[in-house]
């Protein structure tokens, strides 16, 4: 594990390790976020959102779960002068320790980064979790439409780790839940916790 400092991107979605995620940035804070890190090959943090909105407003301060996932941009597409798509890939799974909010409003913070996920097989009652994302998959390919999934193959579907991530990134679930699930770093006990989420 290693400790940094980093500029952060709250999100209500938040983001894991391999999942992709797409954004329409245009605050001037995260125009030059997304700016500094094209030019310096930077990564940034996404953390999932505990309250306050994805867009800045007067008098409002977000606030962060303690949890997120490192994003490195893979494409970037002027929309406007002041309007880019921006699509990036989650890397690693951190702490969020020590955060500050800075100039336009921008937070940055020092993290801790995890391990990343070791090749955990899956048990046979957690196996339906996979044939589903599997089904999704195979959908997708079906109808040509496997470039908007928010992943890509490799498909890992016999790692708990992978799958786990996966879920994470589709299902809309809390917040604070994603924020969970990005601390545990179990990855079976991980995908056991989106089991519940199936049960309800």
């Amino acid at each position: 594990m290693t400790a940094g400092e980093v500029s952060l991107f709250p999100l209500s979605q938040g983001l894991f390790p391999e999942g992709f995620l797409s954004l329409m940035v245009f605050e001037v804070r995260y125009l030059h976020l997304v700016k500094r890190c094209q030019h310096e090959g930077l990564e940034f943090g996404v953390v999932p959102l505990a309250a306050g909105s994805e867009v800045q407003k007067a008098g409002e301060i977000e606030q962060l779960h303690g949890w997120g996932c490192m994003a490195r941009i893979v494409q970037v597409e002027a929309l406007q002068p002041a309007v880019l798509a921006v699509k990036c890939i989650g890397t690693q799974r951190f702490r969020l320790d020590e955060h500050a909010r800075g100039a336009f409003g921008l937070w940055h913070g020092t993290i801790t980064a995890q391990a990343r996920d070791p090749a955990c097989p899956i048990k046979e009652e957690l196996q339906p979790l996979a044939n589903r994302l599997g089904e999704l998959i195979a959908t997708a390919q079906q109808q040509g439409i496997e470039d908007r999934l928010p992943m890509a193959p490799p498909y890992r579907l016999d790692e708990c780790g992978w799958v786990a991530n996966r879920w994470g990134d589709i299902l809309p679930i809390p917040s604070e839940e994603k924020a969970i699930l990005l601390s545990e770093s179990d990855c079976e006990a991980r995908l056991r916790r989106i089991q519940k989420w199936f049960q309800k």
